[in-house]
C-alpha cells in the first residue's frame, strides 16, 4: 500500500483555517477553488469534480475540531482502496501547519496521487492566505 505524507506552511491562524477545512461540502469556494471546480455533498458523500473534470465520491469519515482533522475515503476507480486525511496543528499565533496523509492502492497511482496532494495543498494556502489578509 502506497502512503504519502506532505504538510504546507499558511500565513493564516488555525481558527481560520479551521473553519475554512471543516466546511467539507464547500471547499471548492473555500478551499481548493479551481483545484476543485464543484463539489456536493450527498448525505455524509462529498461529490468532488476536480479541476481536470474527474468525479469521485468521497465518503467524509471524521470531522474532528478538537484535533482540526478531517478525513475521508475515496471509492471507485483507479482506487481498490483510498483514504486520507487533512489536519491543522498551530505552528505560531497566526501560521497553520497543514498535513495531508493518504494511504492508496494500486501502489502504480502514488506519483499522481502525490502530485495532486501537492497542487492541493499550494492551493489551500494561497487561498487561506488570501482570505486571511482581506
Amino acid at each position: 500500500m502506497a502512503s504519502i505524507q506532505r504538510d504546507i506552511e499558511v500565513d493564516a491562524p488555525i481558527a481560520r483555517v479551521w473553519d475554512a477545512l471543516s466546511d467539507v461540502g464547500r471547499i471548492h469556494e473555500r478551499l481548493v477553488p479551481g483545484f476543485v471546480a464543484d463539489c456536493r455533498m450527498e448525505g455524509n458523500v462529498r461529490v468532488v469534480t476536480f479541476g481536470n473534470g474527474h468525479t469521485v465520491r468521497e465518503p467524509i469519515l471524521d470531522v474532528d475540531p478538537q484535533r482540526h482533522r478531517v478525513a475521508w475515503a475515496a471509492i471507485g476507480e483507479p482506487f481498490t482502496h483510498y483514504n486520507a486525511s487533512v489536519q491543522a496543528l498551530e505552528s505560531a499565533p497566526a501560521r497553520t501547519r497543514l498535513v495531508w496523509i493518504a494511504d492508496l492502492l494500486p501502489d502504480d497511482a502514488r506519483a499522481q496521487v502525490d502530485a495532486m496532494i501537492v497542487q492541493g495543498l499550494e492551493t489551500m494556502k494561497r487561498t487561506l492566505e488570501r482570505d486571511a489578509r482581506a
